[in-house]
């Protein structure tokens, strides 16, 4: 790339220029960069697929800075349009495919995106709401047969595969993502180009050592920061292949793709690791070809852990990260990972716990966590008390509860507004879940606040049993002695409430405000 616009002060850098780049020599241009769930593409067929829609996007008007909704299942679309559009100058926000209309109102509105690409399947949820919207000029159909609208095929069939990068600067916005919406309306995360190279150079790189020889899955899909860096920008920045489905990451689907798909890196939740656990369908040992696991989204319980360790003899990296940083920024390493600890900071980053006031917590005691890296966004689009509430000047709120060990180790203790004062002593939802999730009858727990008789609160937990459990009283009483022989007492559910599933964000986050009624 040119080292400066001749135009301008700032070192031209294009993210999308920079990760087709590096798969261009002729090593690496025909190796495989995505098999999905009509076929397989190479690096070289990538890059042509890219540069047609950076050229639909110009055709259609769209300059640089303005903002495309991409609504779009996880298929050679996604790359293929976040790729353009970001190598075009044009702005991709990404959209979770699991909303309703209204939804999807506010966030076209809030946006204000000139263009939405959206799948065929999807298009039903966005017609009732797309002709009052004040912002939107086009919409193109992925997958589609023409009669919805404008369709991508064709005008991709009829673009050049010959496109030349916005000469943008490594600061400048480069695409957007929205918070999971726990705690308010959804909020527009901004990214720079520059942020997303670096998640893979730091994380990818130096904590999982991935190689162009990497096969990788992702559950988390590519609409989710999680997902992105994992099935997007790491596999890209080393050249190796990812597998992308659009079927929704059920222990049936996940179980096929580990067997017939064979990747050595997965990247999922610890909702999908226990119910792969649970499932009759669990792959064997020998039925696989995994060299390492990660988890985030979710803190990982240490007897799912060690339970998928002992079974795949393969270790699950945990790891924390956020919207607003991109992906994950502090974590175990692969060789010495410790279940039950989300680890230390990931390289390029820093961690700092406070108290209320802001001050310094000593080892051992709780504090919020705050992260201070290369990867922190711009700030919030349009919410700048918001803005300024989060980003503290190189230091990024994670509104996340740890503790530091004595040993250096952070150990999470749950959201800022999930602790629990039992007593006037803080109790950690997340040790009180990983202590019911050790029941052998427990697929998954979520424990939330609730008051008692006197209005003083205690523990609640929500549970998820096993097929073969019978939920009832006589189950209940067995999961409190069984996490009163291993918490202090005082920290023990002293309500138990069996669900047949818990409530979910689109990105697998559980929904602990529903459960708090």
């Amino acid at each position: 790339m040119a080292p400066s616009d001749s135009q301008t002060a700032f070192p031209v850098y294009n993210a999308a220029e920079d990760l087709l780049a590096r798969n261009r020599p002729p090593e690496r241009r025909e190796r495989t960069a995505y098999v999905d769930d009509v076929g397989a593409y190479s690096y070289a067929e990538l890059e042509a697929r890219a540069n047609r829609f950076a050229n639909v996007l110009k055709g259609l008007g769209l300059e640089r800075e303005d903002r495309l909704a991409l609504c779009l299942f996880d298929g050679v679309d996604w790359p293929t349009a976040f790729l353009g559009a970001v190598k075009a100058g044009v702005v991709p926000v990404a959209i979770s495919t699991m909303l309703t209309p209204s939804d999807y109102d506010y966030l076209l509105r809030d946006s204000r995106a000139k263009a939405l690409v959206v799948a065929g399947a999807l298009l039903p949820q966005f017609a009732p709401i797309l002709d009052g919207q004040p912002h939107l000029r086009r919409v193109l159909v992925a997958g589609g047969d023409g009669s919805e609208g404008p369709s991508l095929g064709p005008l991709m069939a009829a673009a050049s595969d010959r496109f030349e990068a916005a000469r943008t600067c490594a600061d400048e916005p480069g695409f957007w993502q929205y918070s999971s919406g726990t705690s308010g309306p959804p909020k527009g995360v901004v990214h720079a180009h520059g942020a997303l190279l670096k998640t893979a150079e730091l994380f990818a790189g130096q904590v999982l050592g991935l190689t162009q020889d990497d096969v990788v899955y992702s559950a988390a899909r590519l609409f989710f920061g999680y997902g992105m860096g994992n099935a997007l920008t790491f596999p890209l920045a080393f050249g190796a292949a990812a597998i992308l489905s659009a079927e929704r990451p059920t222990p049936a689907s996940a179980a096929r793709i580990l067997k017939e798909r064979r990747p050595t890196v997965f990247f999922g939740v610890p909702t999908l690791y226990a119910s792969l656990l649970a499932s009759e369908q669990l792959p064997a040992r020998e039925e696989v070809a995994l060299r390492l696991c990660v988890s985030a989204g979710e803190t990982l319980p240490a007897e799912i852990g060690r339970r998928w360790s002992e079974h795949f003899g393969v270790e699950i990296v945990e790891g924390i990260g956020s919207t607003e940083m991109l992906h994950i920024f502090l974590c175990n390493r692969p060789g010495a990972v410790r279940y039950g600890v989300t680890g230390r900071p990931a390289p390029g980053y820093e961690v700092r716990l406070v108290d209320e006031a802001g001050g310094p917590v000593a080892r051992g005691e709780i504090g919020e966590l705050h992260v201070k890296g290369p990867t922190s966004a711009i700030g919030y689009w349009a919410k700048l008390d918001k803005t300024r509430e989060t980003f503290l000047g190189p230091w990024t709120r994670s509104a996340d509860k740890f503790v530091e060990t004595e040993e250096g180790d952070f150990i999470f203790c749950g959201r800022s507004d999930d602790m629990l004062k039992v007593g006037g002593i803080y109790v950690a939802p997340a040790e009180v879940e990983a202590a019911v999730m050790t029941h052998p009858a427990v697929i998954e727990a979520a424990v939330v606040g609730r008051a008692d008789e006197a209005g003083l609160i205690k523990p609640q937990a929500f549970v998820v049993a096993r097929e073969t459990a019978s939920p009832g009283p006589a189950l209940a009483a067995d999961i409190q002695r069984h996490v009163k022989a291993r918490l202090a007492p005082y920290k023990y559910p002293r309500w138990i409430e069996f669900l047949p599933e818990l409530p979910k964000t689109p990105t697998g986050k559980i929904k602990r405000f529903m459960l708090r009624g």
